[in-house]
Order: C-alpha cells, then structure tokens, then sequence
C-alpha cells in the first residue's frame, strides 16, 4: 500500500492545541493531526488496560508534521507518575542510527571510506580473528580472516561480529575463554561480507568515528547531530531533572504479568559507545526520523545528502537474509521474527523489508529497535515516519509487538481513510 500524501489537506486536519498541549506539556502540538486519532488512542490505551505495556509514548509525523501522538499508562510505579511525552527511554541499540548518520557525515568529508580497509583507521580492528569451528575437545579453532574488514561491512552486520544474546557459537566461545585468558575476547564468526549477523559492529564503527573526527562519540553526537536538531534529551547520561523523568523497567513474567524493577541505579560512566547505552525521548528521536525523511534536512539544518541518505536505506547485503534472530537468553530476548514471510536486508542504517506489510509500511522502508523494547521505522514511500517507546523485558517480546503493530496500522489505516 501506498499512501497518497500528496493529497495531504484531505488526510490531515488541524490539531486540537489545547488537547494536545494537556497531554504532552512542554512539548509543541502537532502541526497536523489524523482525523481518526482517537482510533489510534483507544486502541494504545486498550493495550495498556490489557497490561501487554505498563506505559507507551507514540509519535508520527511526515516530513514537516508532526500527525500523531500519544502517552499513555504509567511512567514509573505508582499512579501520580503519568507517561507523557517528556518521559525518558533507554533505547539501546536505537543509537545505531545516530552512529551510521555520523559515520555517513564523515565519509561526505572524505574522513572514511565505505570500502576501504578499516583497519587503516583503526589498526586495532587487524587482530580479530576468525572462529571456524570447535574440535573434538571443544578447543576454539581461530584464522585470520580471508579479507579486511571495511565500513561497509561494520554498518551493514556482514562484518563477523555477532552478539552472543543470538549465537550459540559466540556463547560457546565465550564459556571456553572464560577459562582460558589468552584466548582473544571478541572473534569473528565468519569472514566480513559472507554472512550476516546481529552484532558490535557499530561499537567498531563509534570507534572510527572518534578516531577520524577526533572527538569521543558523546562530544560528536552533541556538536554535529543532536545538538543541530535540538534533541536535548537524547544523551549517554541524564542530568537529575531528566532522571526524574525515566520510565520504569518491567519484565513480563510467564503468567504474562509485567513485574516493576527498581529504578535504574546512575552510573558515572567515562567511555561511551555507538552500539548502545543512550537515552532519549520520543520528541527527540522523531526529529532524527523525520530529518532522514526529509532526505538529510529538517527545520533548517542539514545532516547529510539527499543522495547519502538514499544509499542508508538500499539493500547492502545482496541476497543475504537479514533480521531472524533466535535467543540464546529468554530472559533478555525473544525469537525476533517482526514480520514473518517477508524479505528482510539491511541498509547503513537498518533493517529494510523488501516486501510491503500488509495494512502497514511500503516496501522500502527502514526500521529497528532497541533492547528495551523501543522502535521506529521510516516509510519514504508514504512519507511517513514512526516511533514507539516501551520499557519491557525480554526483547521482541509478543505483547510489545503487538502494541507496536496496531499503532503501525493504526497510522496507516486512519491516513487511507482520510
């Protein structure tokens, strides 16, 4: 389905400011509402009833407009403390993002090269090796690896890091280290550009960012992407009043219940990375949506190329299936399958569906998400754009998604009828 924005007078009504000024104070109403966002509210608000999210904060927006937004539940454990758009997520590996928007600023100044071997930028990266297999003692059999490692493949997942959460080899590999020291921490699981697989590669590439720019990767997301957007919010570490506004953790338990935990304790940490480990709101990450939108551009400030942007969100990994993950820890992941049947690659930026949804994104679009359960996708074709935040273990978790999948369609829907 493809959404005819182009029609927008008929698809976007003017937005109820005194409404949406209650609901999200501090926060600017949207330019433009959806004339069945009370669809969209009484069905995130049913899910919420049905405990599959203790809160949710969700926001949409085209281009220029914000179209669509709303909280819901609680912020943290006890009833005074409302979501609200304001309130703090820990977005994990939604940080991905802003790392490759840094990395593709940096190969636009010629600081980087997509292909060129990485290791010229970060010698470090030479020694990795590769894991090829166990023998029959169970000893870890490493090589180097048959090529280098480039940009490309550390942006794309084809690089041979892979996360244990989602490898039983990588978990193997670990226990067996564990007992030997001198074994290397972090091998390859297979030669860069032969498979693909969910992993620190981004961490890698946070690296070549500070090493090309000469900043460490806070001081750089700061001068030259969140700072230019305003995204005051999204920071590797909270100041007190941000603190007070985080959202509560929840695990969902086997019956199906959510169980709070304890408030997340601070932690002075010195040495950050582009593979996870920030916060931000969902106000701020959607103006990073909608700049990538936008083509690299939005309220004046340019990130990035038209044409670089292009690039982030086409297939990076010929035929390689991307996206299917089966968990080696119940506890901090579900199997990640978010739409079955559906060919999944991977751009420079995230996972791409080359499949339309049914009743949701074009075929096209970018998307991905963080542990906590936080998502977002970008849909160029319907110039629409789409963010989600939860705070609930495991990952993937099917009371999430589905929370996710009916704001998705919802959007959809409500911008086909009008």
């Amino acid at each position: 389905m493809r959404v005819q924005l182009n029609r927008r007078d008929a698809l976007l009504r003017t937005a109820a400011m005194a409404t949406a000024s209650a609901l999200f104070p501090g926060v600017a109403a949207p330019a433009h509402a959806l004339s069945g966002s009370g669809e969209i509210d009484a069905a995130l608000r049913a899910r919420v009833d049905a405990s599959d999210a203790a809160g949710i904060v969700a926001m949409a927006a085209t281009e220029g407009s914000i179209v669509y937004q709303g909280a819901f539940g609680l912020r943290a454990n006890n009833a005074a403390a409302k979501m609200s758009a304001d309130t703090v997520f820990r977005i994990a590996s939604m940080v991905k993002l802003l790392t490759s928007v840094a990395a593709m600023q940096l190969v636009e100044a010629g600081k980087l090269d997509l292909d060129a071997p990485a290791t010229a930028i970060d010698p470090a990266l030479a020694s990795h090796l590769v894991l090829s297999g166990f023998d029959a003692k169970g000893t870890p059999q490493l090589r180097p690896p048959k090529k280098p490692v480039t940009l490309r493949h550390l942006l794309s997942h084809t690089s041979g890091f892979s996360y244990p959460l989602w490898d039983t080899n990588v978990v193997r590999y670990l226990k067996f280290a564990r007992l030997h020291p001198g074994l290397p921490r972090r091998p390859l699981m297979f030669d860069p550009g032969d498979r693909w697989a969910y992993g620190g590669g981004l961490d890698e590439v946070s690296r070549l960012v500070e090493i090309s720019s000469g900043k460490a990767i806070d001081r750089y997301f700061r001068d030259h992407i969140t700072g230019p957007l305003g995204m005051d919010d999204t920071a590797f570490t909270l100041n007190d009043k941000q603190r007070a506004r985080e959202a509560s953790l929840h695990v969902r338990q086997a019956d199906g219940r959510l169980l709070p935990q304890p408030p997340e304790k601070p932690i002075v940490a010195k040495v950050f990375s582009g593979g996870g480990g920030i916060y931000s709101t969902a106000p701020d990450y959607l103006k990073l949506l909608q700049t990538l939108l936008n083509g690299g551009s939005f309220g004046g400030t340019s990130l990035l190329r038209p044409e670089t942007v292009a690039l982030m969100s086409t297939n990076q990994i010929g035929g390689l299936e991307a996206g299917l993950l089966k968990t080696t820890n119940p506890y901090l992941s579900s199997n990640v399958d978010f739409f079955p049947g559906i060919h999944l690659r991977w751009g420079l930026g995230g996972m791409i569906n080359l499949d339309p949804v049914a009743d949701a994104r074009a075929a096209g679009s970018l998307t991905w998400a963080g542990l906590f359960n936080t998502y977002f996708w970008i849909d160029p074709a319907s110039h629409i754009a789409g963010v989600i935040m939860m705070q609930i273990l495991p990952f993937a978790d099917a009371h999430a998604l589905n929370v996710y999948r009916q704001f998705e369609r919802g959007i959809y829907r409500v911008l086909k009828a009008g």
